[in-house]
């Protein structure tokens, strides 16, 4: 897109102003921040494209109040660094998508991950970026500047606009403001390891420390092949379990999660900056980064996690994979196909209630089908009239999610 075309707003009155004429004109737009994160959805149909980045900065942080508040253009890592340093943290633990990309780590806004709904591997625990949103000012499609939601973690008036915004890829509103919820960070943190077991016992493990009263923070299977890569344990497959909290509490848990667990195998330990990279990587799906196969990301419900990796090797020789979510999130590299996989991939999941997005694809593969998955027809029909009335002319993101949406 030439320089002609790329649009840089100052502040909300400015976007307001550049939307209201776009709308009157019906040209469309693309909202964009650091752009870490274009290559996730269709390719958007646009005459012009938005930079939001210049919307940046920290307006409010009440560390008492478990409550910040910044512009969408600001970087994760400037947030990260501001409630770490009140012993604080994002507790959706938001991944970093930059190098999945072909990208530079560290360069990913608050805005963008949050329109996203993006989370990582604390989610099973502390619930996706969405729980964690509690209010916003934006520009809609008409060019109005409006505000939703508010600034404290109790807020029930009206409708929880927050949560019909994040997961919209910004396709309804341009952010100007977003609130959040932070939260203290643990003192002390454990991984706990099982190695070489295979998917459906993995799957019994992981399943037994969720469901005991241990309070696990995540849990996670991968396979040998990935975990050569990412620990100090050797090629075998690994189950990690992760638990968080004061150090006496992490130490008690540990070993009730031992005695629990070690029927099922030799535990292990990792602890500090070994752990600390295992999970980052993983949130990161940094194991997929140097790859050009197509990435798609599976949300299965947990219980079915092992069979879902059995019907997608049948189903894909060479496939490579990883669950996290204690199960319930398959990455999954697939070999190159003209549809990038997607029949395969869908074809596996039928009958397991589970559902697929392709995160990454040529464009030309984003382009002709579809990389979320295929709405029932009364969803379908939900997300037009709530298309319709935030961005009526439809000028943001213009089919991003779904064609013709």
């Amino acid at each position: 897109m030439d320089h002609a075309n790329l649009l840089r707003p100052a502040d909300e009155a400015e976007l307001a102003v550049l939307v209201a004429e776009a709308a009157g004109s019906g040209r469309s737009l693309e909202l964009i921040g650091k752009a870490t994160k274009r290559g996730l959805g269709r390719p958007v149909a646009s005459e012009a494209m938005v930079d939001l980045s210049c919307l940046t900065g920290v307006i409010d942080y009440s560390p008492e109040e478990l409550v910040l508040t910044a512009r969408p253009g600001t970087p994760l890592s400037e947030i990260e660094a501001t409630v770490g340093a009140a012993s604080q943290m994002l507790a959706f633990e938001p991944p970093d998508f930059g190098p999945l990309y072909g990208g530079v780590a560290g360069a990913g806004t608050l805005g963008g991950t949050l329109a996203c709904n993006l989370s990582g591997p604390r989610r099973l625990k502390a619930g996706a970026a969405r729980d964690h949103f509690l209010g916003f000012r934006a520009v809609n499609g008409r060019g109005e500047a409006f505000k939703a939601g508010g600034k404290v973690v109790k807020n029930v008036t009206g409708y929880d606009l927050c949560k019909v915004i994040a997961g919209s890829y910004g396709t309804l509103v341009a952010l100007t403001e977003v609130t959040i919820k932070v939260l203290p960070a643990p003192e002390a943190t454990m991984t706990l390891c099982l190695m070489g077991l295979a998917p459906d016992a993995a799957m019994t493990v992981l399943g037994m420390a969720l469901a005991s009263p241990h309070e696990i923070s995540a849990a996670a299977y991968t396979p040998a092949e990935i975990t050569t890569d990412l620990t100090p344990l050797g090629a075998s497959a690994c189950a990690a379990i992760r638990i968080e909290g004061v150090a006496p509490s992490v130490k008690a848990r540990a070993l009730a999660l031992r005695d629990l667990l070690g029927k099922q195998g030799e535990v292990s330990s990792i602890e500090g900056e070994v752990a600390r990279r295992f999970w980052i990587a993983l949130r990161d799906v940094a194991p997929f980064a140097c790859h050009n196969e197509p990435l798609w990301r599976l949300s299965v419900p947990p219980a079915v996690g092992a069979k879902a990796q059995a019907r997608l090797i049948e189903a894909m020789p060479g496939a490579r994979l990883y669950h996290d979510w204690g199960g319930g999130l398959i990455w999954l590299i697939a070999p190159s196909a003209k549809d990038a996989a997607a029949t395969a991939v869908r074809g596996a999941l039928a009958g397991l209630g589970g559902h697929a997005t392709l995160v990454r694809a040529p464009l030309e593969a984003r382009a002709h089908g579809p990389v979320f998955e295929p709405q029932e027809p009364a969803l379908d029909a939900l997300s037009r009239r709530l298309k319709a009335s935030f961005d009526p002319r439809a000028i943001f993101n213009r089919g991003r999610m779904y064609e013709g949406v």
